[in-house]
């Protein structure tokens, strides 16, 4: 059981990390909706634990990228460039049922 506490302890706090990383890479206020969650993955050739990350700008527009590990593996780095902010908008329709 101690095992356990400790890890979603860690998991809560890799996930909040992202979340900060996120806010601070794409000019987010301090209270902008940022959702990190770990999902699995059944699809072939797919890691079998992902990332993925959704947040939503000030015009109301959703944004979200996956990363393809383990949120407590998830490094600064690893997030898109601020320049790709309008490439990673969700298009409504697009079949993306990830977030």
């Amino acid at each position: 059981m101690r095992a356990r506490a400790a890890r979603s302890v860690a998991h809560q706090q890799a996930a909040e990390r992202v979340a900060a990383w996120t806010r601070e890479r794409f000019s987010l206020p301090p209270e902008a909706a940022v959702l990190v969650a770990e999902v699995n993955c059944a699809v072939p050739g797919c890691p079998p634990l992902e990332t993925v990350v959704a947040f939503w700008t000030d015009d109301g527009t959703r944004h979200h990228f996956k990363l393809f590990k383990p949120v407590e593996a998830v490094l600064i780095d690893d997030l898109p460039y601020a320049w790709l902010l309008r490439s990673l908008a969700a298009v409504e329709g697009d079949g993306c049922d990830c977030c």
